[in-house]
């Protein structure tokens, strides 16, 4: 690719890369320091760097990323033919359910090709790693592409470019990764080969030639893509003899420990090496190393400009993190590779266990999912709900997707609060305080800052009109917009990032069809007039429901809230009220009715008095209930409030 004719279209051409801003980057490029010695000088023969190449899929949600890479596992054998499936990389059953990459997935892949037309084959290895589309996994995709020199640019001909198509391109671009654009789906008969083909070239600056148009379906034109990564992704470079590998995945397997990914800048690692941690300073031996093929295999060796996991037996879970480097203890580099900027959480929420005793299992659980997805953070919490987690996450589907991990693959039942965002508090002596949980919010203080991003929305511009009414409801302003194509316009707002946190994704996609797509980046905080809305069951406020919102939408989402808990709280004996209220001040109110016995049904004729007394009776009895009974809310309604 030409980098020189590179153009910054879709009105970004003055916006800082979507990897900017210490969201989602890694901190520097771990490849800066190694490129002194070229590929093929010393030891290239002996460890094959020069028939190496470490590539990976990037592109919007649902463009075609695992169903290319399974057609590029088919076209290498990697699968015997009885154990091929679809998304065969999707191995979580939560991916396969959804239909979305949730994890990054790295396998090993080696091709033979004839070359020199003397009919004799050349063999590569081919590391490749399939990465998530949607943005809330954007920090997946940033640590793969640090393990990468290139990257296959895959753009639905059907949908053309989109807002991730360009988060992710910034991404690659950002790390110096050598961009092979290709054009999938071009089989569908609504695709619009020629229009994308424009776009594409009118982005990247390249030459028509260069893209690759293919369907990975049917496979169509994929051989193409194999000799494309051979012929222009660059083999991996090396200047320091020193072992040194970046982890850059790991996970937790109850027999074997932790194991983690690693790619391998600088020399070899070996099953027995006695290796150390640069980051925790641990030390342990190498009890094996691997790839994955897309089974783990285990191999002699991990050489040079090689991807494969390593597995020392720790059971430590903070011995070996994410982004450390790995050295030989017998002859240690002097520095560590450039690891990952510390990811901001955006969205945060309280998770419980039902069961108070599962609370050390759910903090177990959270370390380990934690060591597989480094950008969960949590820290422990008490509410009326009990012992738990405050949790932070990068968007909504991540925060759904970890619940359901964790109730999944540590078989706890649990419950999650309301979502909510960062908020800075400035209090009236002049200090500023962080608040991530709405029942921390002080009674009394001068201004309250929300978090604003810049929102980056794609769509066909007939539904130019709804996409900015729907922004204009987010309170959103107006930053610009360009016609990227004569179909398509893109659209630039400043959002409050508690407005886009829960509904705005649905609703882009409910108004535009299914068409548009968005994307973000932090932009800082603002004052705005935000309040507290408590929700009170039995006149008992529930921290869990809580949320703050801004004044003019207050009555708006308190009544939406009362009203489903009136639906989704069971009766009881005695009437339960339900409400929201502002400080002191109740917004709104639904009851709950009780359940009534006809306690004079057995009163048939005499006198009015009897039938009187058993209803004071009955009275009285609901009265004293009332002031002890305790009233259960289900799961259900905290799901509910999520979804308000």
């Amino acid at each position: 690719m030409n980098r020189k004719n590179l153009t910054h279209k879709a009105g970004r051409d003055n916006a800082e890369p979507v990897g900017g801003g210490g969201r989602i980057r890694p901190v520097n490029n771990p490849r800066e320091a190694t490129k002194t010695r070229p590929a093929g000088g010393k030891d290239a023969k002996s460890t094959g760097i020069d028939r190496t190449r470490n590539f990976c899929i990037i592109a919007h949600i649902d463009h075609g990323k695992s169903t290319l890479a399974d057609r590029l596992l088919d076209l290498t054998d990697a699968v015997p033919e009885r154990e091929r499936m679809e998304q065969i990389l999707d191995s979580m059953d939560i991916e396969r359910e959804r239909g979305i990459t949730i994890k990054a997935q790295a396998v090993r892949l080696v091709y033979r090709r004839e070359e020199n037309g003397d009919g004799g084959e050349a063999e590569y290895m081919l590391n490749l790693i399939d990465t998530p589309g949607h943005v809330d996994f954007s920090y997946e995709v940033s640590r793969a592409i640090a393990a990468c020199e290139g990257a296959l640019l895959v753009v639905d001909a059907s949908q053309g470019i989109q807002a991730q198509t360009l988060a992710n391109l910034y991404l690659a671009m950002e790390q110096d990764l050598e961009i092979i654009p290709v054009l999938n789906k071009i089989d569908l008969p609504v695709a619009d080969v020629e229009a994308v083909t424009e776009e594409l070239v009118e982005l990247l600056g390249v030459d028509e030639s260069e893209i690759l148009k293919i369907s990975a379906k049917t496979g169509q034109g994929v051989p193409e893509v194999l000799d494309a990564v051979v012929d222009r992704v660059p083999a991996p470079e090396s200047a320091v003899e020193q072992t040194r590998g970046l982890v850059f995945d790991s996970h937790y397997d109850a027999y074997r420990g932790v194991i983690s990914l690693v790619r391998l800048f600088d020399g070899e690692l070996a099953k027995g090496d006695r290796v150390q941690a640069m980051g925790s300073e641990e030390e342990f031996e190498v009890l094996e190393v691997g790839c994955y093929s897309p089974k783990p295999t285990a191999l002699p060796k991990l050489g040079v400009g090689e991807v494969g996991y390593i597995i020392a037996g720790l059971k430590d879970i903070e011995a070996l993190r994410v982004g450390d480097t790995v050295t030989k203890v017998e002859d240690p580099a002097e520095s560590v590779l450039p690891g990952y900027a510390k990811v901001l959480p955006t969205v945060y929420s309280g998770i419980y266990p039902t069961v108070g005793d599962d609370f050390e299992r759910l903090r177990d659980a959270l370390q380990k999912l934690q060591l597989n997805d480094a950008s969960l953070f949590f820290e422990p919490e008490n509410s009326r709900m009990g012992f738990g987690f405050r949790c932070g996450f990068l968007g909504l589907l991540h925060m759904e997707i970890i619940q359901e991990r964790l109730e999944r693959e540590f078989d706890l039942d649990l419950i999650a609060s309301s979502p909510s965002v960062k908020y800075e508090v400035v209090l009236q002596g002049g200090e500023t305080v962080e608040v991530t949980n709405p029942s921390d919010l002080p009674e009394v203080f001068e201004e309250i800052r929300e978090p604003m991003v810049r929102a980056t929305v794609i769509c066909p511009k007939e539904y130019v009109g709804q996409v900015m009414g729907l922004c204009h409801e987010k309170r959103g302003v107006s930053v610009g917009m360009e016609y990227i194509s004569t179909k398509r316009v893109q659209l630039t707002y400043d959002l409050p990032l508690g407005e886009i946190i829960t509904d705005f994704f649905d609703a882009l996609k409910s108004r535009t069809r299914g068409y548009a797509s968005y994307d973000y980046d932090p932009k800082g905080y603002v004052a705005s007039d935000l309040v507290k809305v408590e929700i009170l069951v039995s006149g008992d406020p529930v921290d869990a429901l809580s949320f703050i919102v801004h004044r003019d939408k207050a009555y708006y989402r308190g009544r939406a809230m009362v009203e489903k808990l009136k639906e989704l709280i069971p009766r009881q004996q005695f009437e339960v009220p339900v409400q929201a209220s502002i400080g002191k001040r109740i917004i709104a109110r639904e009851t709950v009715r009780a359940y009534r016995k006809d306690v004079i049904a057995k009163c048939y004729g005499g006198d009015i008095t009897r039938k009187k007394k058993l209803l004071e009776q009955q009275k009285a009895g609901k009265k004293r209930m009332k002031q002890v009974g305790n009233v259960e809310i289900p799961q259900e309604a905290f799901l509910a409030a999520i979804r308000i």
